[in-house]
Order: structure tokens, then C-alpha cells, then sequence
């Protein structure tokens, strides 16, 4: 029969041996992530270049709103005079319309699947952005054919970012993000893998 003494000195052996925080050890390994080194998606930009003005701009500006939904696009001037292609400096030559949010979401997914969900690694540079071109705009999922429209192309600019990028583009005090806060063009390729189920393909 055990006494008092020898059940208490028992019971102690037994606190020692067990964990002094059993939660620890299960805690989520997203929580030791740094947060200032999540990527996500900044904006998208859609740009038609006419060459010309006068009513092919008109004709942008409404496949544009076409792809986006009704976002008023703006029109793109030529920054310098192409007399062979009889193009004056200061005349709008396109028209581009850049989207960002949820809805920049949900339009990059479209614009990936009239590409087959297929991305040339070549086209992302070692900062978080890449470019890609769609030959017909109505190979985009929900865009239908309109006889005063026609078929145009158009190129897609998609920029990435981190959580202190707005230090380029503040107003005062502006620097340049460090080499070690850029995004690479792996971790681009696979965010946008990861994000979107696309298939990244080197040509």
C-alpha cells in the first residue's frame, strides 16, 4: 500500500513529463510566415494600339468596355512623330483601360483561359510583372462578336506586388525596393500557377 508521500512525488514525475504547451507544437506553419512577403495581384492593364486616330479609337474604347464590363477606358497618344507611318507627336494612336481589385481577379482568369491557360515563362521579368497578347478579343470567355466593332488584338500587362511596393510611387521621400523584396520571376510563375491553375511553358 502507497503512502501519501510516495503518491505525491508519483504525480509530480508525471507533471514533469508532460508538455508544458501541447498547442505549440500544432500551430499553423502559415503563422510563421512574414506577411511582408505575400504577393498579390496589383492591377491589370489592357492596351489596343490603332496606329491611327479619329473612329478606330472610338472602335477600342468600345471592345475595351466590351472585355471589362463597362470600364471607361482612355485614349493613348503617340510621344513622338513616325512621318513613314504619318504619325504626329501628341496624336491618339490607342486606348488602354487598367482594372484592379476582385475584379482584376475575375478578368485575368478570363483573359488566361482565351490563352488555354498557358503562360510563356518568358514573358516575366524579375519584378512581379509579365505580358502576354491575345490575337482576337472574342477568344475571351464572354465577349461576343459585334459587326461595328470587328475583331481587334490586344496586349495584357499584369503587375504583381508586395506589401511595401507603394514606396516607389509615394509623392514624397520616394526609393526603390530592395533586391530582396523583389518579386523573381519564379516566384511569379508560381503565384500565378498556383492562383490561377495555369501551365507555364518555356518557348
Amino acid at each position: 500500500m502507497m503512502s501519501v508521500q510516495q503518491t505525491e512525488t508519483r504525480e509530480e514525475g508525471q507533471d514533469r513529463e508532460r508538455p508544458a504547451d501541447a498547442g505549440a507544437a500544432n500551430a499553423p506553419a502559415a503563422a510563421t510566415k512574414n506577411p511582408m512577403r505575400r504577393i498579390y495581384l496589383e492591377k491589370v492593364v489592357l492596351n489596343m494600339g490603332m496606329g491611327r486616330s479619329g473612329d478606330a479609337i472610338n472602335i477600342a474604347k468600345k471592345a475595351l468596355e466590351q472585355i471589362t464590363g463597362g470600364r471607361k477606358p482612355c485614349q493613348r497618344d503617340a510621344r513622338s512623330s513616325q512621318r513613314d507611318w504619318g504619325v504626329r507627336k501628341g496624336e491618339p494612336i490607342g486606348a488602354s483601360v487598367t482594372v484592379r481589385g476582385e475584379e482584376a481577379r475575375a478578368l485575368l482568369k478570363r483573359l488566361l483561359e482565351a490563352k488555354g491557360n498557358a503562360v510563356n515563362g518568358r514573358s516575366f521579368d524579375n519584378f512581379g510583372n509579365y505580358s502576354f497578347g491575345i490575337g482576337e478579343h472574342i477568344d475571351i470567355p464572354g465577349v461576343k462578336y459585334e459587326p461595328q466593332i470587328g475583331i481587334l488584338g490586344l496586349g495584357v500587362s499584369v503587375a504583381l506586388a508586395r506589401p511595401g511596393y507603394s514606396i516607389r510611387k509615394r509623392s514624397k521621400h520616394k526609393a526603390s525596393v530592395g533586391r530582396s523584396h523583389a518579386i523573381t520571376s519564379a516566384e511569379a510563375q508560381e503565384f500565378v500557377a498556383s492562383e490561377f491553375g495555369v501551365q507555364v511553358v518555356s518557348q
